[in-house]
């Protein structure tokens, strides 16, 4: 007579409902939304009108010209490398095309392409120099932020560069839809080709390996190289867009185009979960990030805090966001990951034992 205990049906590898959980938080854009969520909650309930239609758009198109870089700056840090010089690139870009307008007569279309083209240059020197010299990213990107600094007021002998065509005065003055401008349009159809690239692509794949593990990487037939190289000239490129766009919006090319948005880029992609070592990160998670930190700044001076303490805040959000998302990966990730090899290995040896 077979004395053997009772037959079970549950599968010790089906995900438990526990596991789903663990899953689901341990993605990277959870933790942020549920953050901004929070903020936004916050400080609605200090001040209604921080939900106003007016502050709403006003917080969406600033968002946008720095999105527009985050967008760049998530590539390359999913490639394994930053880029600090983003907001002399977008100024020098605007204040080259904004001259070669109005100084050169240059036709509208050509001299947006050669901004652009002084951007996607700038980028490739930086890539360049960082990829085949091997200087460290900090060093060569934090020099050509002085040294953009120096070709704005060069190009410009300190004064704004004005009156521009027309043609770019009204394109900064129009809208697209829901009062926004097309700054803001571009920004969404940017993120959505680059979430598809990166999530989808056999060249997003190969950006997350050359950033994960570089040496693996060349080992399996990518080109790290070239693939560090390009996600530099995109930045560079995307950062040019961004500056000509503000320079529309604000009908001149001005000195000012571009001031301090490195340090915003840099924190607003890092609060969204991309990492600093590379190989890790969604666009989601730094178009996320950088939204989160335009509504605390805009939170903060609707509700009557002093303006000073914005930046405190973006550094404290940053320090809180980077150690929490520590944890959850050590925890969620590491922890889910471990429970599940071992539920596989007492399965396998429920299945040696039952079978013997």
């Amino acid at each position: 007579m077979n004395s053997a205990a009772p037959a079970t049906t549950e599968n010790p590898t089906a995900p438990s409902l526990r596991n789903r959980l663990i899953s689901f938080i341990a993605i990277g854009e959870v933790g942020v939304i549920a953050a901004l969520l929070l903020l936004v909650a916050f400080f609605y309930f200090m001040q209604p009108a921080f939900l106003s239609e007016r502050n709403i758009r006003a917080i969406l198109n600033v968002v946008s010209f720095v999105g527009i870089i985050a967008i760049g700056q998530t590539i390359l840090l999913v490639a394994g490398e930053f880029d600090l010089s983003v907001g002399s690139v977008a100024g020098v870009s605007a204040v080259i095309a904004a001259q070669l307008m109005t100084a050169l007569a240059w036709p509208v279309p050509l001299a947006i392409l050669g901004g652009m083209g002084v951007g996607a240059l700038i980028g490739l020197v930086n890539g360049i120099i960082v990829v085949k010299f091997r200087i460290p990213a900090f060093i060569q990107t934090l020099g050509m932020l002085f040294i953009g600094q120096g070709l704005i007021q060069l190009v410009t002998g300190g004064y704004p560069v004005y009156p521009l065509p027309k043609d770019v005065s009204d394109f900064g003055m129009s809208t697209f839809a829901f009062g926004l401008g097309w700054s803001f349009a571009f920004f969404i159809v940017a993120a959505i080709v680059a979430d598809f690239v990166l999530r989808r692509t056999v060249l997003g794949r190969n950006l997350y390996a050359t950033g994960g593990n570089p040496e693996v990487a060349r080992l399996v037939g990518i080109n790290t190289t070239i693939y560090k190289i390009g996600a530099f000239i995109t930045v560079g490129a995307l950062s040019a867009v961004a500056g000509m766009f503000v320079m529309a919006d604000l009908q001149s090319g001005t000195t000012s185009i571009g001031s301090g948005w490195e340090l915003i880029v840099i924190a607003g992609v890092v609060v969204g979960g991309v990492s600093l070592f590379g190989g890790a990160g969604t666009i989601a998670g730094g178009v996320v990030g950088i939204l989160m930190l335009k509504v605390v700044q805009s939170g903060l001076v609707v509700i009557g805090v002093n303006s000073n303490w914005q930046q405190i805040a973006v550094g404290v959000i940053m320090v809180l966001a980077v150690g929490l998302d520590i944890l959850r990966r050590r925890y969620f990730t590491v922890g889910a990951g471990a429970k599940t090899a071992a539920a596989k290995k007492a399965g396998t040896q429920a299945g040696k034992i039952s079978g013997a």
